[in-house]
């Protein structure tokens, strides 16, 4: 429990899940029952003593009318009407595992939606590779490091090599064998021998290659955070210092890509010549940058007519990803999530806001960027607490 995901499982466990609304309605029709037949035998028991009727005698007549008032049938029937709704949608293809389910997919108000592989198809692509002076040389190296720095393997079908592992890395790694770069005949020279696998808070990877009595230092990942590390530059060949008028270059191009819905990744790399024997993230800095790679992951089908059937239904739909925040508001606008007058925030930003602050503006925002799985928990902590809202007092679940 003491790991990542053991801290993410005790936020979610120490959190009891909250009532369907169906479950407080129930609660509520109990209640008023309860009440009402308690005053019914009270008022039976008193007429009845008016009458002389013995007290032994009128307060079994009253234990036999409460037991009488209970409606036996009610968990019948709800369960029943609960079964045709999973049916119904068992027709339409969707399964669902939890009879309240249904009542309370019906009673949502807000949807909270990951970007990639829900809202888009998690099918990347390499279109785009940028370095300082674009030079084919940069480009290739840009390419050849980024291969290195993943875990794909390569295989081969039909004569043809491609990467098999996560997409992202996928379209790297492809990307590389399209201009002959292959990661495995790389490794015979420059051979992995450790690494610091990705981490969503870090938004960092990298990988150690051992190249004769040298060592090579390679990382990829989100541009805002590797180019903070970086203090130099890869250009065509020559290693030049990270100057504040580079630096913004590129942070130019990388805007310039993402507002093209492209997910960037960062490239960088260090040679050294010694190794330190605790390999941890300090090895991190002062790296040489070499270049922006764009991919692009087109939407799903349907999504967005999706997305516009839950908005006329009154349903907010809610983009939360780990992407730039540019590349989430061009995916989100692209889809429909994003209209005028709607927010976007990063995971930085909602560190700032209190809790409070965040549950009385929530409904303002709709996409959230470079989030960790603890935003994730707030988010949805701040969607449940606001009960009340513009669906009928319907309670985001």
């Amino acid at each position: 429990m003491n790991t990542k995901v053991g801290k993410i499982a005790t936020m979610i466990l120490s959190d009891e899940s909250p009532e369907t609304p169906l479950q407080r309605k129930l609660g509520e029709v109990g209640k008023k029952l309860g009440l009402a037949a308690l005053g019914i035998c009270l008022l039976i028991f008193i007429i009845g003593l008016f009458k002389r009727i013995p007290a032994t005698e009128m307060f079994m007549t009253s234990v036999g009318l409460a037991v009488a008032a209970i409606p036996e049938g009610l968990p019948a029937i709800v369960t029943i009407m609960l079964s045709i709704g999973v049916t119904k949608m068992a027709k339409r293809n969707s399964i669902i595992r939890k009879l309240p389910a249904v009542e309370t997919l019906g009673s949502s108000s807000v949807i909270c939606s990951d970007k990639t592989g829900t809202l888009t198809q998690n099918k990347m692509k390499v279109v785009e590779v940028q370095s300082i002076n674009n030079s084919e040389r940069s480009k290739r190296q840009i390419l050849k490091l980024a291969s290195m720095c993943t875990d794909c393997s390569i295989t081969a079908k039909d004569g043809k090599l491609f990467a098999e592992g996560e997409p992202t890395e996928m379209a790297l790694v492809n990307a590389a064998l399209e201009i002959g770069e292959n990661k495995e005949e790389i490794y015979r020279e420059e051979k992995r021998i450790n690494d610091i696998p990705f981490d969503s808070e870090r938004k960092l990877m990298t990988t150690i290659h051992k190249i004769g009595n040298k060592y090579k230092i390679i990382t990829k990942g989100a541009p805002d955070v590797l180019l903070k590390r970086c203090s130099k530059i890869y250009d065509n060949g020559k290693i030049e210092n990270l100057s504040s008028q580079i630096r913004t270059s590129i942070i130019s191009k990388n805007e310039n890509m993402a507002k093209q819905a492209l997910r960037v990744i960062a490239v960088a790399y260090l040679e050294l010549d010694k190794l330190s024997s605790n390999i941890n993230t300090n090895i991190e800095n002062n790296l040489i940058f070499v270049g922006l790679i764009g991919m692009i992951d087109p939407p799903r089908e349907g999504v967005k007519e999706a997305v516009a059937t839950c908005r006329r239904a009154g349903i907010k739909t809610v983009m939360i990803t780990g992407d730039h925040i540019i590349t989430a508001k061009a995916i989100a606008k692209e889809l429909g999530i994003l209209k005028l007058g709607d927010y976007a925030i990063t995971g930085e930003e909602l560190d700032k806001i209190p809790q409070k602050d965040l549950e009385k503006n929530i409904m303002n925002y709709s996409v959230f960027a470079r989030v960790s799985p603890e935003h994730k928990v707030r988010i949805v902590k701040a969607f449940q607490a606001k009960r009340k809202c513009s669906c009928n007092d319907r309670r985001p679940e």
